[in-house]
């Protein structure tokens, strides 16, 4: 082969991969939005000040079956990995009264975060989510590293968890 063919096959696969670069093939994580939680504990959340901690969000609502289901498993998820840097955050979608929240949570001995959503504003920053349960995973540097709609894959939930949250001493 020739120095110049082969010049102009370095050129060409250098080009290539700048216009796979730039077509968004190759792209960042999607960074987490910044919103406040408001909890019915009163406390708050930020976004930022996650930042350090994996971080499941779970948008669901009381009226939703599937989000009734799925809520001891996420119980137990939490429970596993808490002490390893692992937060949950269950956000109550908008339309979901706020005493049906606090009971449920009461009743069901709900260990972690529950914000209402009162104004829609944390799901629409979310992507504008409809559809309950919706579970998003955030990595200790705020990108959305997973999302489920619908029930996540508890195995596959804690299978990722264990593999890349710190292991105890």
């Amino acid at each position: 082969m020739n120095k110049s063919l082969i010049v102009k096959i370095l050129v060409a696969l250098v080009l290539t991969a700048g216009l796979v670069m730039l077509s968004g093939v190759w792209t960042k994580p999607d960074q987490a939005p910044e919103v406040t939680y408001k909890n019915i504990d009163g406390t708050q959340l930020t976004t930022s000040g996650l930042k350090g901690k994996m971080v499941l969000v779970n948008f669901w609502a009381t009226s939703c079956v599937t989000c009734v289901a799925e809520m001891p498993k996420i119980v137990d998820t939490f429970k596993k990995f808490e002490n390893r840097g692992y937060k949950t955050v269950a956000v109550a979608m908008s339309y979901d009264r706020a005493d049906y929240v606090l009971n449920f949570v009461k009743t069901r001995g709900i260990p972690f975060n529950v914000a209402l959503d009162v104004d829609g504003q944390i799901a629409k920053k979310f992507g504008d989510i409809k559809i309950t349960p919706t579970n998003i995973l955030i990595d200790e540097q705020g990108n959305i590293i997973k999302r489920w709609v619908g029930a996540p894959d508890f195995e596959d939930l804690s299978q990722l968890l264990d593999k890349r949250l710190p292991k105890l001493k």
